[in-house]
């Protein structure tokens, strides 16, 4: 009881924060027909500013603390994002009319952090005076960069595969007939002919290629979310950014995070409609996932309490940021990695449905665990 108790309240407080109330503040005005709308490039800046503001706080925090207590967390954090795109690759693409490629794609999306729910949870730990890790948001590219990557070689290695199959398969056919003579009627349909075998033989060769790693890892780091991120962490680590942080960064953090939710909430139900055009299994995935992969990673977070003295406010960071699904760096990445993929599927699924589920659901739901844990 005393856990549903403090869930619950805190459910009903998420509601009533700035964070949630603007999200689904979006979402109302864009189902009621709004032609309300933020323009790209200010959303950038305000991404921005959130995203550096996090790294500044994360790397003021290592530059003052010991870099083996992130060790554990930071290792647990690779592990939840890679783990996550397999959950995917062997669950929702097993179900029925969800294609491989975009259950893989969806999986990385999911394995992936979102910046916002991120923020948003540290603002309700600040409202709730649960104490963490400062440098527990540099987290972030542990599990952001492996998640990526694993979703866009994984899918690869799939697409590579089928590929070869079908070479194979043709090339085998056709073999039967290599030695006999050609005449004009023998091949009434076009992709049988044999001028088209070598044509196969090279998809099979360009299947036979190995993915390349790194610059899928250099297009996440150049991506605009983790460069903002990894650009305040090495300023909080390098320099001395404490007067520019308490004057400017600190105190417009709420209020930018606010509009962000606004446009979130918005594109979310744009998002909805989309959702309509693939497998309803989507649905079920994005409102379960982010459980599922929140309980994982809180878990592994209780392993590093016990082990090492993580705080439980850093095990409530390192579930929401693995319930959490991209919304700024994941779709870009995903669009050119796994080109093949329906970004409807993995996009819809994870701004419409994941995003509120974690800001709304996930953050109260294991903030009210880690205080039933400890007993506060």
């Amino acid at each position: 009881m005393d856990f549903l108790s403090l869930f619950f309240m805190d459910f009903v407080k998420q509601l009533q924060s700035p964070t949630l109330g603007f999200l689904i503040g979006g979402m109302v005005i864009a189902a009621l027909g709004s032609q309300l709308q933020i323009p790209e490039s200010i959303v950038k800046i305000i991404v921005f500013m959130l995203l550096t503001k996090i790294g500044l706080t994360g790397g003021i925090a290592i530059r003052n603390s010991n870099l083996t207590e992130m060790i554990l967390p930071a290792a647990f954090s690779v592990a939840v994002g890679i783990l996550i795109v397999f959950i995917a690759r062997y669950t929702l693409a097993k179900l029925p009319k969800v294609k491989t490629v975009d259950a893989i794609a969806t999986g990385g999306l999911f394995g992936a952090v979102s910046g916002s729910t991120m923020a948003a949870s540290l603002t309700l730990l600040e409202e709730q005076k649960m104490s963490y890790e400062a440098w527990a948001a540099a987290l972030y590219p542990f599990m952001d960069i492996p998640a990526l990557v694993a979703a866009i070689v994984v899918a690869n290695i799939y697409l590579n595969r089928k590929k070869r199959r079908t070479a194979d398969e043709y090339l085998s056919k056709q073999e039967s007939f290599s030695k006999q003579p050609v005449a004009a009627g023998d091949y009434p349909d076009r992709q049988d002919y044999p001028g088209n075998r070598q044509e196969y033989r090279k998809q099979k060769d360009s299947a036979d290629n190995r993915v390349k790693i790194w610059p899928i890892v250099q297009e996440s780091l150049q991506g605009p979310a983790l460069s903002a991120m990894l650009l305040g962490i090495a300023l909080g680590i390098l320099t001395r950014p404490e007067s520019v942080y308490e004057s400017f960064y600190d105190p417009l953090f709420r209020g930018l995070l606010s509009v962000l939710m606004l446009v979130m909430g918005m594109e979310a139900w744009s998002r909805i409609g989309e959702l309509r055009k693939v497998a309803q299994w989507y649905v079920v995935y994005s409102l379960v996932a982010p459980f599922v992969h929140g309980l994982i990673a809180f878990g592994l977070g209780l392993i590093a309490h016990y082990a090492t003295g993580f705080s439980l406010g850093g095990v409530v960071i390192l579930a929401v940021i693995a319930a959490s699904s991209s919304d700024i760096s994941g779709p870009p990445t995903l669009r050119a990695g796994i080109p093949s993929a329906n970004p409807s599927a993995y996009i819809g699924a994870s701004t419409a449905i994941g995003t509120p589920v974690a800001i709304g659901l996930c953050i109260p739901f294991f903030l009210g665990l880690a205080q039933a844990i400890g007993g506060g």
